[in-house]
């Protein structure tokens, strides 16, 4: 797999600081959701073709990592969904989908 899962805020913080030099995806995951369920096999069909090698990928389980995913929400000022996949460019929101448009095709489109 070519994501890492988070849980805590210093990893979090460390990825956002790295969203200077380099693009970050985040997923934030609901493990009790039908709908993050599909999200997240869609993340990693894209994952698992030619994903831009250019971006460093993440998940954070919005549940279990209830800090994180809350720090996530503040810091780039989005609304919280989950399914969510944000794309973060220089410490800042450069694209979001959330629930049933999180998908491979939305992903190649906007990061290929």
């Amino acid at each position: 797999m070519n994501w890492k899962e988070i849980t805590t805020l210093e990893e979090w913080n460390d990825i956002f600081a790295k969203s200077s030099e380099r693009g970050q995806v985040i997923l934030k995951h609901s493990t009790t959701c039908p709908v993050s369920a599909n999200a997240i096999h869609e993340y990693e069909d894209y994952l698992k073709s030619t994903p831009n090698q250019e971006v460093d990928y993440t998940l954070v389980k919005v549940i279990e990592s209830r800090p994180v995913s809350n720090k996530i929400t503040e810091d780039l000022n989005v609304k919280h969904e989950s399914p969510q996949i944000i794309y973060i460019k220089d410490k800042a929101k450069y694209w979001t989908a959330s629930h049933w448009s999180v998908t491979k095709a939305h992903m190649t489109a906007v990061l290929d």
